[in-house]
């Protein structure tokens, strides 16, 4: 009987970076709200909104959590209500790596995989440091993991015999 003992080789959290836009945005109503309450002081009760947005909008980024084991993928995500899900490795298809120039001078990265699960077909694991090390290091994994499971993955081209059997002469 084999005993598996399932190990996390990285966790982490997508980085703040993707929120600058929202950020910036927020800054500017920020800063119209101050320029409007310096001439109405009752108008920095407004500051409550996009101060809060920030906050939500960090806590959003920040509560988001990838960990991917020896064995599988698991995604945690939510602020108020969580919601975890998992997918198993030998399930994943393709590993793309993609690196806006933002990201590139940040030195971030998102990594997009395609998958055979039914509930998470396609997963980024978005805005991460190291990004292409760790997809080496999870190309390798999955590849162990359908060693071990002896799976292979095989598509099917549903365009190829679009004629059927007639044209096959």
């Amino acid at each position: 009987m084999e005993s598996s003992t399932e190990t996390t080789f990285w966790k982490g959290s997508p980085s703040q970076w993707l929120n600058i836009g929202h950020f910036a945005a927020a800054l500017l109503v920020v800063v119209g709200i101050v320029i409007v309450g310096v001439l109405f002081a009752p108008a920095f009760i407004a500051l409550i909104f996009p101060l809060g947005w920030i906050a939500w909008r960090y806590l959003v980024v920040r509560t988001q959590t990838f960990e991917l084991t020896n064995e599988r993928l698991r995604i945690s995500k939510g602020v108020i209500n969580q919601e975890i899900d998992e997918v198993e490795l030998y399930r994943v298809k393709d590993i793309l790596v993609v690196r806006k120039w933002w990201m590139r001078m940040t030195g971030l990265g998102t990594i997009h995989l395609d998958t055979s699960d039914r509930s998470m077909p396609q997963i980024d694991i978005p805005a991460i440091r190291d990004s292409l090390e760790l997809r080496e290091s999870l190309r390798k994994k999955v590849e162990a993991m359908r060693d071990k499971k002896r799976v292979r993955e095989m598509d099917f081209d549903e365009t190829a015999n679009e004629g059927g059997p007639e044209e096959m002469a």
